[in-house]
């Protein structure tokens, strides 16, 4: 079982973008679900994560911009972008975890920039 992650292009300063991230094949009992970041000469980031009970974590850097939400019947876990800034581009991840099993995606590139 893979994650594959999609949604990411190049976007203008303001703008938005949706990522998705789903698997491949069937998994049971996915708690937690998240996205992380690292941009060229940076550590990874983690942006978001949310747990199968509805809570929510955010970076501060990304707090009042970025939701991120969870279909539990599908696998799949999203992430609203909205005012974007330049320091948002980075390569974004999605990882899922189970009580037995930590799965992470490959990563989507996002790019912000006039």
């Amino acid at each position: 079982v893979q994650l594959q992650a999609s949604g990411g292009g190049l976007v203008q300063p303001g703008g938005s973008l949706r990522l998705s991230c789903t698997t491949s094949g069937s998994v049971a009992g996915i708690n937690y679900m998240g996205w992380s970041r690292q941009a060229p000469g940076n550590q990874r980031e983690l942006v978001a994560s949310i747990l199968k009970n509805g809570l929510v974590n955010y970076a501060d850097s990304v707090k009042g911009r970025f939701t991120i939400s969870r279909d539990n019947y599908k696998n799949t876990v999203y992430l609203q972008m909205n005012s974007l800034k330049p320091e948002d581009t980075s390569v974004y991840y999605c990882s899922m975890q189970t009580p037995y099993r930590a799965y992470r995606g490959q990563g989507t590139q996002v790019t912000v920039s006039s």
